[in-house]
């Protein structure tokens, strides 16, 4: 990798500013500063997973260093005083093999204090094995695959709810409109990457469980450029309900696109990018468009309204409703860990596997690697707040059924 490649990100497009730790003040005297504790993670600046990192990841990331700096710094088991956060961190540019060897350099030759995930399930479960290998405790927030469990990476967490989950969500809150005689017949898209193929297969026995009819299935690349025949195939086959297991520039295109070819079906669910403000935005408020949910505002978790002002006071804009929450919940499940054992790693393991964590994103308990505290969610946009309208018993709004017309 050349030095140039190597060079730390400034403040890019996507968000992944790397931000000096700075250097706390105390009755108007700077103290002296300690050693950083230093963290590594790739994130992508360019590239398809862009989008979905600039505005998951790396603001939390950058927020979350800024708060624990202003605080004097990382609390270290066992040390006096505190210690500043200091990023190493390269744009990986959305490519697989770039960010496993930045992962084998930061563990081999910096020899980083920890380590932080890349964006997305595909670079996470390519990463994983180096984080395990060398013994670093990874906690995603943006991953999702079966293959973490099929797999043994005893170092790799993750915070979101897998497919099979998340997949008998939507199939549970289909099934419920379809008693309510407001949905009958399923057309579903997915891309072509691990993501999207994954939840596909969880999809159709989740939906054939619930009495869901599908009426056609079609899978396209990462990087599709007109989706619309796709679309207009759907719509002919009668289907009232869409569901598309979207990253997020596909996921503008298919809503896009669904627009221009006039089919606007009772339930429209997409996935990643849906619970994104600047798609609630685009969209002139989205109203009535569902997607995977877990969190915003309204949520009743301590300090999660605190979180929601804080990112955007820093950023001048919102955190999505998705994944942001639980990108920030890592960083404060690996700082309380750090507090109570310090920077052993193997205790920092051991941690994880036995202790429930308090959020902005609710409980967190680890099970074999895997968040099982929280449910699968489904949520809606409804008048610029995507709400959660599913399993009741976490909801913050109610359904929306028919959706709108686009506006």
């Amino acid at each position: 990798m050349s030095m140039r490649r190597r060079e730390f990100l400034k403040t890019a497009a996507a968000g992944a500013a790397v931000s000096a730790a700075t250097v706390p003040m105390w009755h108007g005297r700077a103290r002296a500063q300690a050693k950083a504790v230093r963290i590594g993670y790739t994130l992508s600046a360019t590239g398809p997973y862009a989008v979905g990192a600039g505005i998951t990841q790396a603001p939390n990331y950058t927020l979350w260093q800024e708060q624990v700096n202003a605080r004097g710094g990382l609390a270290v088991k066992g040390e006096s005083g505190r210690r500043p956060v200091e990023f190493l961190t390269v744009d990986d540019r959305s490519e697989i093999e770039t960010a496993v060897r930045f992962y084998e350099k930061l563990a081999a030759d910096d020899k980083v204090d920890l380590m932080l995930p890349p964006w997305g399930s595909a670079m996470n479960f390519a990463i994983a094995p180096v984080a395990s290998k060398y013994g670093y405790p990874m906690i995603g927030p943006t991953a999702i695959s079966v293959k973490f469990k099929e797999m043994t990476i005893p170092y790799f967490y993750t915070m979101l709810v897998q497919p099979e989950g998340q997949m008998k969500a939507f199939a549970a809150y289909l099934k419920d409109l379809k008693a309510q005689g407001k949905v009958s017949k399923v057309a579903l898209a997915y891309v072509n990457d691990l993501f999207g193929i994954e939840l596909n297969a969880a999809a159709g026995p989740a939906l054939k469980e619930a009495g869901i009819e599908v009426v056609d299935t079609k899978s396209y690349p990462l990087g599709a450029k007109n989706l619309s025949p796709m679309l207009k195939g759907f719509k002919a086959a009668g289907a009232d309900c869409f569901i598309g297991l979207t990253y997020p520039p596909d996921n503008m295109l298919v809503t896009g696109q669904a627009k221009e070819v006039d089919w606007n079906p009772a339930v429209f669910i997409t996935a990643v990018g849906t619970a994104f403000p600047f798609y609630r935005d685009r969209f002139k408020g989205a109203e009535g468009v569902t997607g995977i949910a877990g969190w915003n505002p309204k949520v009743k978790f301590p300090g999660a309204r605190e979180y929601f002002d804080a990112h955007v006071k820093k950023h001048q804009k919102e955190p999505d409703r998705w994944a942001s929450a639980f990108a920030y919940a890592s960083l404060q499940i690996l700082e309380r860990c750090v507090g109570e054992v310090g920077l052993d790693r193997p205790k920092i393991k051991a941690m994880l596997d036995a202790t429930e964590f308090s959020t902005v994103a609710g409980p967190i308990k680890f099970v074999k690697g895997e968040n099982v505290s929280t449910p699968g969610t489904v949520g809606q946009w409804q008048k610029g707040e995507f709400e959660l309208v599913w399993p009741k018993s976490v909801a913050t709004g109610s359904p929306v059924v028919p959706k709108p017309a686009w506006a």
